[in-house]
């Protein structure tokens, strides 16, 4: 049988005809007009005044705790399941990220467990809508302006979706995005950073390229990186926000078959679902066996992968991992994380690929 990936890139727009565009213009580098019509698509798409585009989504996170004047000694919460770059962003520039427990099933941070780690050194919040499910950003937005912190939106894998008709991405001081090959928009590698601050968007720039003054070239009033993204990566970039609606919709749809498919498992594992007044835009297809820990999760992915179906473990909480170790319990983290299971998620799956998946599955939890 032809193996199953579990994540895999759709290219069926413009995006040959752009990059051949780049190639035959010599315009290869980090200048370019796909980049100003790739950022100008994508702030359009999130409902935003500004689209800053870095070379992938960690620079794009770390350029904006640094535009937001991060500084070492101070204190970001975070969600301690999340993909680590949300943690090493904060730690690059000498802060502290604090980790607070997750929500099942989301496993989307727990807003009544933030206030409680907020100290004196608290500057801001990192909430990351992971796998494609918001997080409560109204209840989050309220908790950091009591407060007087900022809040940064990871939406690194959450491409399209909403908390009550509004996009993320725009609900907060500012918000990351990754366009790595596994995400719903991607340019092979890159980043985003949207905001409606016009001061904000201006240091972003600034940082972005080596801090050169953006108005006098090469005088440099800051220490600034090159995060700049190059004008290929915008060009594919420009042709997948073109096709971005046909994505989020055959995700839907694939999301429902999957849930007809694995109905009859429900005694078995949790599926996703929508919190209210949220869409979620399903980047991982993410299910939790209801019995077992990480050993069993392990023996059914093992099975599946024998079948011929590549699947993904649930991020590792940030406080069991070597840099970011704490003896501090997280229940909620510690028990559902073992138990995540990341199923094939992407365009070109068939409706008959999904059935194959589900009948594997059911074989792998009989013999597990």
């Amino acid at each position: 049988m032809n193996r199953i990936s579990v994540a895999q890139p759709v290219l069926n727009g413009n995006e040959r005809k752009y990059v051949l565009d780049c190639l035959d213009t010599n315009w290869i580098s980090s200048v370019g007009k796909y980049i100003t019509a790739f950022e100008d698509a994508f702030a359009r798409f999130c409902g935003v005044k500004h689209a800053i585009a870095t070379n992938n989504g960690t620079t794009a996170l770390h350029l904006a705790v640094v535009a937001l004047d991060l500084q070492p000694g101070d204190e970001v919460i975070i969600p301690t399941v999340t993909y680590i770059a949300t943690a090493n962003a904060v730690r690059y520039c000498g802060a502290v990220p604090v980790l607070v427990d997750v929500q099942a099933p989301s496993m989307n941070i727990d807003p009544a467990e933030i206030e409680r780690k907020i100290t004196p050194k608290t500057k801001g919040i990192i909430p990351v809508h992971l796998y494609g499910h918001p997080a409560e950003m109204e209840t989050i937005n309220s908790i950091a302006r009591r407060n007087g912190l900022w809040v940064v939106e990871d939406a690194a894998e959450a491409h399209g979706a909403e908390v009550r008709g509004v996009k993320v991405g725009s609900m907060s001081a500012c918000a990351i995005f990754s366009f790595f090959g596994n995400k719903i928009v991607t340019t092979g590698e890159g980043g985003m950073v949207t905001t409606n601050d016009d001061a904000l968007a201006q240091k972003l720039r600034l940082f972005r390229g080596q801090g050169m003054d953006l108005s006098r070239r090469y005088w440099f009033p800051v220490v600034g990186y090159n995060y700049r993204m190059t004008n290929i990566e915008a060009a594919i970039g420009l042709a997948q926000m073109e096709t971005v609606e046909n994505s989020l919709g055959d995700r839907a749809r694939l999301a429902g078959w999957y849930a007809e498919a694995l109905a009859d498992l429900e005694d078995q594992i949790v599926l996703p679902k929508e919190v209210d007044s949220v869409k979620q835009v399903y980047w991982m297809y993410t299910i939790f066996l209801r019995e077992g820990e990480a050993a069993r999760r392990d023996a059914v992915m093992r099975l599946l992968d024998e079948g011929g179906i590549e699947t993904r473990p649930v991020f590792y909480p940030m406080h069991v991992l070597p840099p970011y170790r704490e003896d501090t319990a997280y229940p909620v983290a510690d028990l559902w994380a073992q138990r995540g299971i990341n199923l094939p998620t992407h365009q070109a799956l068939t409706k008959a690929d999904v059935e194959r998946v589900a009948e594997s599955l059911k074989q792998a939890l009989r013999q597990a």
